[in-house]
């Protein structure tokens, strides 16, 4: 049996591994490569993403009315289980005469012989017509019960189509904590700057966003060293003189920002803080510097993302320079 079958699955085996090897994985190579590092105080080790709530989309088809006088489904037919019962006691009965057949009349001439081609048709097609029954039957409809009141001016919407009521409770103070937070960390920082505006805050740092995947794309990060805290500057740096070493551009083209949030603002040790969420698109691949074949990445499939770009300044009326970059939660969106 081994000698028969082991060359061709030891075949399908290495094609399988080979055509996973094959997959080429999704490109993350704009700056900061799609991870998350720098610095943001004592948050370091917090997640920046906000939980962005929105309810779950009603359900397509509604529930139709049920009939009080519809006659309720008989117990001993529910589930299949008289089928089950019967179905078992054939295919018993028929491994009850195979075993009779191999082991009891194996001393008289042979007969049965053990399980032949024909037994083993007979049993597999038994098995797939029980099967067959037994997933066509009609399941009961669930007993009624407390969650499955209409709602009050949703008539034909059950209650399990909609978002408990406690997690919508939960979802929205969460979202009032962190607009409060915001608000009040926004405050503060217009205490000590009474010229900070929150929409030319927000251009501003677009304009960071920009000119700091250009240099990365240009790997020459000396025209943005100023906006740009030391160690930022020092692992942006060392991805660039990797990518040197490697030989390789990355190209980012057709940069397209669809939202520019602030999520996060606080003081800690005389420091302003401020996170700001951007959700964008682009053209993300990686070229050969001598041949110009793409490495990684596609020229034409576009890449959409999300982070989280957090600056810092000393308090006051300062410049604002990024300290740190950090990945959208998966699930927290």
């Amino acid at each position: 049996m081994a000698q028969k079958y082991g060359p061709p699955l030891g075949l399908i085996v290495l094609t399988i591994v080979f055509a996973l090897l094959a997959i080429e994985p999704e490109a993350w190579a704009r700056a900061g490569g799609g991870r998350s590092f720098g610095s943001r105080g004592f948050r370091s080790y917090s997640s920046p993403s906000r939980n962005y709530y929105s309810p779950r989309p009603p359900a397509q088809s509604q529930t139709e009315p049920r009939n009080p006088y519809a006659a309720p489904m008989s117990p001993s037919l529910s589930g299949g289980g008289f089928m089950r019962g019967l179905a078992g006691g054939m295919l018993g009965g028929l491994l009850g005469g195979m075993l009779f057949r191999s082991l009891g009349f194996a001393g008289y001439g042979g007969m049965g012989g053990g399980f032949g081609l024909m037994d083993m048709v007979i049993l597999g097609t038994i098995g797939l017509v029980i099967y067959w029954v037994v997933r066509r039957r009609p399941q009961p409809a669930p007993t009624e019960g407390p969650y499955q009141r209409r709602s009050v001016g949703q008539p034909g919407v059950a209650w399990d189509e909609r978002e408990p009521e406690r997690y919508q409770g939960a979802a929205s103070q969460a979202t009032m904590t962190q607009e409060a937070d915001l608000d009040q960390g926004l405050a503060h920082i217009r205490q000590m700057d009474h010229g900070f505006e929150e929409e030319r805050f927000r251009e501003a740092c677009t304009d960071l966003f920009f000119k700091v995947q250009a240099a990365w794309a240009n790997r020459d990060l000396e025209p943005v060293r100023a906006i740009l805290t030391s160690e930022m500057y020092a692992q942006l740096g060392a991805d660039v003189m990797r990518l040197k070493h490697e030989r390789r551009i990355n190209r980012l083209e057709n940069i397209a920002v669809r939202s520019v949030e602030l999520t996060e603002a606080w003081q800690e040790q005389g420091q302003d803080y401020v996170t700001v969420r951007f959700l964008a698109n682009l053209l993300d691949y990686t070229v050969d510097e001598t041949t110009g074949q793409v490495v990684e990445g596609s020229r034409t499939d576009p890449v959409k993302f999300e982070e989280y770009w957090t600056v810092t300044r000393p308090v006051g009326p300062n410049a604002w320079r990024l300290t740190a970059i950090n990945q959208a939660v998966q699930g927290g969106k």
